[in-house]
């Protein structure tokens, strides 16, 4: 029986357009002093309706006949506010930079891209617009007697949330740089990136399954990609950089308006150079075209990111547990904790289906192929670091070991096995060359047994069909 196409069970990431404006700290701010200038003009109107008697507001609201009170008032709101967000800021600037020595710079992004930081950056600046514009609203009548009560009061109130939101930054901030919470965030930011770039497949109905049996007649990926090798045209890159986001809807489409078959050589996550093969393209004549198209449909940066790249967040993982295993830091738990983590990003990714990416038009002619993904590669790139960083640890090693027994029980194939046993014999040998103590080095050959033997059990059902 045949599959659908793949079913999201979680949220899509979103494109790289938001996730640019999700890694700033200006967007979300940004959109909260519009909304601080939105209500302003409201309570403003109101204000005015109310000085000149068209309305009657609450007697609680009115704070005298006199602006001096008001004015003194918004400008208290005003320079506390402004002074809150240099100090705390700047405080914890500093303190991202000190952690980001024992995370790694790249973990900083993941610090600039939480909402908690930019909604609490937003609300402080928020109010202090807010509390301008009022401040400047007591000069708009000439006579000097206009006092905007509902402003003031709609301040005051803003005052107390910045208090509370205050409270929450500290509680959040101190949080967020510990190891823990930092490893756990990005295990999630990982299965997030899975779920999107590896979904799961469900059975399809007869009306699908017919569908894709006539469509797969047309020709095959392996077919293709023969000719295309052989007789294809090849796409040059514009520019250097991290490939961060592929159109493959977008590049599909012109496809079939050229009439070609485009194969990529890289996926998102590769380090590509300007002038040199990104795609081939069958027949050579529609190179040009997809050259140009491919300028748009690939965005390319000076660092990696989590779309369409969920390797990125195990690589990040990676560095934190090197950076504990070395000399300098010396902290074997922070590492032990990564393995945990990897382990349970890598039974995930186990289950998941690793055909390669290829899109058909409405007629069932391939129109892309993408560039495939490895499992053993994902594999070696989870462990290899950290092996060679762990020599002469026993504990590392056993952790490494259990962590690939854990990862088996998810595997769907022999080959993702395989590609398990060997990064076992990797550490074994590891642990051979380099812990000199006979009991440790036994404890590590019981952990490695027991890893073979899960594989041989999975393995045994069937070999014998």
């Amino acid at each position: 029986m045949a599959r659908t196409p793949p079913v999201n069970p979680r949220k899509r990431l979103p494109n790289w357009r938001w996730e640019a404006l999700r890694t700033t700290l200006w967007f979300v701010p940004t959109v909260l002093i519009v909304v601080g200038i939105v209500v302003f003009s409201i309570t403003f109107k109101i204000d005015v309706a109310a000085h000149f008697h068209q309305i009657e507001l609450p007697t609680w609201l009115r704070s005298g006949n006199s602006q001096s009170p008001g004015r003194d008032v918004l400008i208290a709101i005003a320079a506390a506010i402004i002074t809150v967000v240099g100090v705390v800021f700047s405080i914890t600037i500093l303190a991202l930079t000190l952690a980001s020595q024992q995370f790694g710079p790249r973990m900083m992004r993941n610090f600039v891209r939480d909402v908690g930081n930019q909604v609490t950056l937003g609300v402080f600046v928020s109010t202090f617009v807010f509390s301008v514009l009022a401040l400047g609203s007591l000069t708009v009548y000439p006579h000097g007697n206009f006092i905007p009560h509902l402003s003031i009061t709609v301040a005051e109130a803003l005052l107390l949330v910045d208090v509370a939101v205050l409270i929450y930054f500290i509680n959040h901030i101190a949080a967020s740089i510990q190891l823990p919470e930092v490893i756990a965030g990005i295990a999630r930011d990982l299965d997030s990136a899975i779920d999107t770039e590896f979904p799961i497949f469900q059975f399809a109905d007869s009306k699908e399954t017919d569908a894709r049996e006539r469509f797969s007649q047309f020709e095959e990926p392996t077919e293709l990609l023969t000719t295309i090798e052989e007789r294809g045209g090849v796409v040059l890159a514009s520019k250097s950089g991290y490939l961060q986001f592929v159109g493959y809807a977008q590049l599909a489409k012109i496809a079939k308006l050229v009439d070609a078959v485009i194969r990529l050589e890289y996926r998102p996550g590769h380090f590509i150079v300007a002038g040199r093969p990104v795609a081939k393209v069958f027949p050579q004549g529609a190179a040009k075209q997809v050259e140009k198209a491919l300028t748009k449909a690939h965005v390319t940066g000076p660092h990696r990111t989590l779309m369409q790249d969920p390797v990125f967040a195990i690589d990040q993982l990676v560095e934190i547990a090197i950076r504990a295993l070395s000399p300098a830091v010396n902290d074997t738990f922070t590492a032990l904790t990564c393995l945990d983590w990897i382990s349970s990003g890598l039974s995930r990714i186990s289950g998941r289906d690793f055909s390669e990416r290829v899109y058909r038009d409405d007629e069932g002619r391939i129109r892309l192929i993408g560039a495939d993904w490895s499992y053993q590669k994902m594999v070696n790139r989870a462990f290899d670091k950290i092996r060679q960083a762990a020599r002469g640890m026993p504990a590392v090693f056993i952790r490494l070991l259990d962590s690939l027994d854990a990862v088996v029980d998810a595997t769907t194939s022999s080959s993702q096995r395989e590609a398990l046993l060997r990064q076992g014999e990797m550490v074994l040998t590891s642990s051979q060359e380099s812990v000199s103590d006979r009991n440790d080095l036994y404890d590590i050959e019981q952990h490695f047994k027991r890893l073979s033997e899960s594989i041989s059990s999975r393995d045994a059902p069937s070999a014998s069909h």
